[in-house]
């Protein structure tokens, strides 16, 4: 029997503080480690399992593949464009987004909805992407690990690399970066943005959007939640474009419009399921398609994620590819804001987590650049 655990029986003060102790070093674990390009791609891998295993993935290939086009047109610009960067569509009406470790950026259909246009979707992803580049989610792991630790411990020592992937998991959900981060995320964001060719003002022109729709909302929820009070965070994005003198000018709008036919659902009318589930039921196809949108949908190719790579040290390739702890079955418990829930985080989402397949060539991004007037 340890000493920690000698001392814990006579003193449960002694005993909480062994157990916060012991998340201490293993949050140090975590801080001190360095990361190699394999074990941020087997964590980027498993965090997206979990988030697609959540919220389900829209099988659409056009939809897939018009988003990374889009995704891509953006990395080209960015600081780590050789990144095996996968853009997945999220099966749920919730506004959200979520960047993962090694080139993974989710973005639900119900953000498609509420854009306007291609620039729009460009700003959010660059945004996701920046905190890609700038490894946030890996800083947020360092910085909010100490409490999660400690918690392990109580919850009996789970091997560190399961309890890596799920506090990056939650993390995410929860929008855990910094102040400093998401205001980086925006104004890098919109600089890469830019130098497509893309308007910078779309990211804020989206932000307005989405600000309306919240107004009724007693909380920040859901897509940039953490982030400073609208006002104050449009001027950062004004003062950005002017002191970077940033001048793309390009909207794409008529071929966003072409390509995405969600419809937005009001924040008070998603349905939500209970926080913690897990194997949500009930995937959706587009509002407003047409058949030979259905068809799409219907013949869409998915495959498996790939097997993470193999690796020593934290091992987080021999990570199980499980929920974590979101072990519930799903109750679906009505529209968003029933029972104190989140209707962005804890929204309903669609039964399939396959990631769809998404093929092109350079000069098929090159064709789409030029379309659209990109660079």
């Amino acid at each position: 029997m340890s000493l920690t655990l000698l001392a814990g029986l006579a003193n449960p003060a002694a005993a909480q503080f062994g157990i916060i102790e012991q998340g201490a070093k293993r949050a140090k674990q975590v801080s001190d480690f360095n990361w190699s390009d394999e074990e941020k791609a087997a964590l980027g891998a498993k965090v997206s399992t979990l988030v697609r295993q959540r919220y389900g993935v829209v099988q659409d290939t056009a939809v897939h593949k018009y988003v990374t086009l889009v995704g891509r047109t953006v990395t080209d610009k960015s600081t780590k464009p050789g990144l095996p960067w996968t853009f997945i569509v999220l099966d749920t009406d919730a506004v959200n987004a979520f960047a993962a470790p090694h080139g993974y950026v989710h973005i639900t259909r119900g953000a498609l909805a509420l854009m306007k246009d291609e620039a729009e979707l460009a700003g959010v992803l660059a945004h996701e992407i920046i905190h890609v580049t700038e490894e946030h989610t890996i800083d947020a792991l360092k910085k909010n690990t100490i409490k999660s630790a400690a918690a392990e411990e109580v919850a009996g020592g789970n091997a560190m690399i399961e309890f890596l992937a799920n506090a990056a998991y939650n993390n995410i959900l929860d929008n855990a970066y910094s102040r400093g981060d998401e205001s980086a995320a925006d104004t890098m964001g919109i600089t890469l943005i830019s130098k497509a060719g893309y308007a910078p003002q779309a990211l804020g022109n989206f932000l307005t959007t989405l600000a309306e729709r919240n107004k009724s909302a007693t909380e920040k929820r859901g897509l940039f939640s953490s982030h400073p009070e609208m006002e104050a965070r449009q001027g950062k994005l004004g003062a950005a474009i002017i002191k970077g003198k940033l001048s793309g000018t390009q909207l794409v709008s008529e071929r966003f419009k072409t390509t995405i036919r969600y419809k937005p659902v009001p924040q008070s009318q998603i349905a939500t399921v209970e926080a913690g589930t897990k194997g949500l039921a009930g995937g959706s196809s587009q509002k407003g398609s047409t058949a030979k949108d259905s068809k799409s949908t219907s013949t869409a190719k998915a495959e498996a994620p790939a097997e993470a790579p193999k690796k020593k040290g934290f091992g987080l390739g021999r990570l199980v590819s499980g929920g974590g702890s979101e072990t519930k079955s799903a109750q679906v418990v009505g529209s968003g804001g029933a029972r104190g829930l989140d209707p962005e985080k804890d929204a309903k989402g669609g039964s399939n987590p396959a990631v769809v397949a998404v093929k092109f060539t350079p000069a098929e991004l090159q064709a789409f650049k030029k379309a659209g007037s990109l660079t």
